[in-house]
């Protein structure tokens, strides 16, 4: 161990394995409930749990422990109609001319067009981008396995969000750039993703989809 930096102790808490196989199916038919949610109510959400969300999804691994993620939270409703607009717009180009036959009939059963309401009904839309490199007193500094540690991140983000009963939606509007210049954020920061946060509308729908088996998705060597 590199004498040159500081460690500190890393302690679990104890528990049996009964309480560890009881928290783990709990864990896991909470995140089964989960689903993406293109139907919000306009219900106002406290704040506080967006705040809550992002410090959890900041706990994350990261390469090089290098954390290269910002969490952008708009609720302005000026900004949040500046952002439908421009990811319409993009996402009516890919409908009705970017994307191939294949890919369209993939998303019929989710019921999709390029018109995105949700980006104005929730409450809350969170903007994540991820940093390529830190400028530091004058010289660049490189970020590593970037997307990675987003994704993961943003992984943790839903889990807190399921946790504490709200719903979100991963959208992607391709390409992403009209994100940087509404937000006015930096260029080493790029769009990863934007995600609408709230409450699920009272007459909400889901897709009826089935998710692969454990057999499907897993195997031990």
């Amino acid at each position: 161990m590199n004498s040159e930096f500081r460690f500190i102790p890393y302690r679990q808490p104890e528990m049996s394995e009964d309480e560890r196989i009881e928290r783990a199916e709990d864990f896991y038919l909470l995140m089964n409930r989960r689903r993406s949610i293109r139907e919000f109510s306009g219900k106002e959400v406290d704040r506080k749990l967006i705040e809550l969300a992002v410090r959890t999804a900041g706990t994350a691994p990261s390469g090089a422990n290098k954390q290269p993620w910002r969490y952008i939270i708009v609720s302005d409703p000026d900004l949040k109609r500046e952002i439908r607009s421009a990811a319409e717009k993009e996402e009516k180009e890919n409908y009705e001319r970017r994307m191939p036959k294949e890919w369209l009939d993939d998303l019929k059963q989710f019921g999709t067009d390029w018109h995105k309401d949700f980006i104005e009904t929730a409450p809350f839309v969170v903007v994540v981008f991820r940093i390529d490199y830190m400028n530091d007193d004058g010289s660049v500094k490189k970020h590593y396995y970037v997307n990675e540690s987003v994704g993961i991140s943003v992984g943790i983000f839903i889990a807190a969000l399921q946790n504490m009963g709200l719903v979100t939606l991963t959208h992607t509007p391709s390409p992403m750039n009209f994100l940087s210049k509404i937000l006015k954020r930096p260029s080493n920061e790029r769009a990863f993703l934007l995600m609408p946060v709230g409450y699920p509308a009272d007459e909400a729908s889901v897709p009826e989809i089935k998710r692969k088996s454990p057999d499907e998705i897993m195997e031990f060597l």
